[in-house]
């Protein structure tokens, strides 16, 4: 990982952190997106603390929002002349749905489209640095969803876990198609589960969800232990060449029917770009 430069949302808590100071320590320089100034700032504090000597550096964003998406990406973009590795992490459970300034549903916005566009935004980077990869956190959370294509935004029948495992259920299909663009270019993209970790997640969902979250985190393992599979898919040599894949606990794993179908992968592409105001 020496002279390599990782880019990750969602870098500053949990399995996103502990990643982000393990490849700093193996001599990464890591690139965050935060929303929160002062948890960004003291993981910066931590990774310079890690790994010293190198240029380790943050840029905050609200990745709710298209337009911080957008902005943040061509912001790296242009500052960056390399990409190596970008760790699209970010993510939340909303115990209510609510809409964005741009009419998505929450974790919709954040879960799903926030890899969209952040991955759109470093394209050119990613190719230009090739061989390069791109790593998306799903979750086993996708399994038994399923995809409305007339109803993307929950509208019709909203449910906090039945949102976030549809959300995953995108990851999944997002890398599917993403790796059948990028086959020959140099360019790799894999998404794992993690497991089920303690760490902050669910804690800001607010109402009863953060409660049952809170008890639910006591049968949860380490971030420690769930960040393995992203420090492994970012620096493996192992997998230089795999690409397209789902992983958990390191090893190519099967996702459900839904996330295989390359129909559906598809047509999610062809409406978030659509969204994001993008080519398809």
């Amino acid at each position: 990982m020496r002279g390599k430069t990782v880019v990750i949302t969602g870098g500053t808590s949990g399995i996103g952190e502990v990643a982000a100071i393990a490849l700093a320590k193996m001599g990464a320089r890591i690139i965050l997106v935060a929303r929160d100034k002062a948890r960004g700032d003291a993981t910066l504090a931590r990774l310079r603390d890690s790994a010293p000597g190198i240029a380790h550096s943050i840029h905050f964003a609200d990745l709710l929002r298209l337009a911080e998406m957008n902005r943040v990406a061509a912001q790296i973009a242009d500052r960056e002349p390399r990409v190596d590795i970008l760790i699209n992490n970010a993510g939340a459970l909303f115990a209510t749905r609510q809409i964005t300034e741009d009419g998505l549903e929450r974790t919709f916005a954040l879960n799903h489209m926030s890899y969209f566009v952040m991955t759109e935004g470093l394209r050119e980077r990613l190719l230009a640095s090739g061989p390069a990869r791109i790593i998306n956190t799903a979750s086993a959370a996708h399994q038994g969803a399923t995809l409305d294509f007339d109803d993307l935004q929950s509208a019709k029948s909203f449910g906090a876990m039945k949102a976030y495992g549809r959300s995953k259920l995108c990851n999944i299909l997002f890398t599917r198609e993403l790796a059948r663009r990028l086959h020959g270019t140099g360019v790799t993209a894999n998404c794992l589960h993690p497991g089920f970790v303690a760490t902050r997640f669910g804690d800001q969902s607010g109402a009863l969800m953060s409660r049952l979250v809170w008890l639910a985190k006591f049968f949860a393992i380490s971030p420690a232990k769930g960040a393995e599979t992203i420090v492994y898919l970012a620096s493996s040599p192992d997998i230089a060449e795999t690409t397209g894949q789902y992983f958990y606990k390191s090893v190519p794993t099967t996702p459900s029917s839904w996330a295989q179908d390359d129909r559906s992968a598809l047509l999610l592409w062809q409406r978030s770009a659509a969204l994001a105001g993008m080519k398809e």
